[in-house]
């Protein structure tokens, strides 16, 4: 699977199209292929979801040979590369590595987790890739990443996939002191992690920064939380269908009954 799957990779990520995370990406799938195209946003998108920009126009420009940067979205960097940049249909997207993880509660928000929903939804083998990062940290912050993401690709990419599933990978920030790789299930976060913060302007009128508290709280064993808070890289499969199925009959229950032609 490896040869056919890394035939054309495409690179995109939501931190831009200059984002050092983009560019330990690029080396990654160049240690793959020698095929790789590079489609990523304009400016940071992180925070931006899985959204599509529907009433304004996009426009991209040429960075370098198979390097372009989009005016939009992660998703529109998908669309734009699959049906107006690429000349082949890409066997492999990689999305990322975004500086900072994408754990829990984060994939509802992950440009980065996005861009490879995306490709999963066209049909493409794909993945997003975040490492943990800290203030004033004295280290590469991605060193993490450097050192495991090729070999953790090259592991992946080994067997077929099954259709809808895509993963999501997170590194934790101390490269010396990794304890080994863990298949993960989503998290959940103790506290609510977005806060509001409210400020005055100069002119005496409100204004306001929404943030992130990033707590890992006391995860619960086998969470990509708990793997990344106990040093160990987290693979976590993800798959399109959301449809909560063990409520299935019940909501047909509830259905049937209040709503029956009797």
């Amino acid at each position: 699977m490896t040869e056919n799957i890394s035939k054309c990779i495409l690179v995109t990520n939501d931190d831009g199209y200059n984002s050092p995370g983009l560019k330990l990406m690029e080396s990654i799938a160049r240690s793959l292929s020698d095929n790789v195209w590079i489609v990523a946003p304009e400016e940071e998108q992180s925070g931006k979801g899985h959204a599509l920009s529907l009433h304004e126009p996009i426009r991209y420009r040429q960075i370098d040979e198979q390097y372009f940067a989009v005016k939009g979205t992660p998703t529109d960097c998908v669309m734009m590369a699959l049906h107006q940049i690429l000349p082949e249909r890409p066997t492999l997207l990689l999305s990322g590595i975004n500086r900072g993880v994408n754990l829990a509660e984060d994939m509802t928000y992950s440009g980065t987790i996005s861009a490879a929903m995306e490709g999963t939804l066209c049909g493409i083998p794909s993945m997003a890739f975040s490492q943990e990062v800290v203030r004033d940290h004295p280290y590469d912050l991605f060193q993490t990443s450097r050192d495991h993401g090729l070999g953790i690709v090259k592991k992946l990419i080994r067997e077929p996939w099954p259709e809808g599933m895509f993963l999501n990978i997170n590194f934790p920030l101390h490269f010396d002191e990794i304890k080994g790789i863990q298949t993960t299930s989503q998290g959940f976060r103790d506290d609510a992690e977005v806060f509001i913060e409210a400020r005055e302007d100069p002119r005496g009128s409100d204004y306001y920064w929404i943030g992130f508290r990033r707590q890992y709280g006391e995860p619960m064993a086998g969470t990509d939380l708990a793997a990344i808070k106990n040093g160990y890289i987290s693979v976590t499969p993800l798959h399109l269908d959301l449809t909560h199925e063990k409520s299935l009959i019940t909501i047909g229950n509830i259905i049937n009954k209040e709503f029956s032609c009797d």
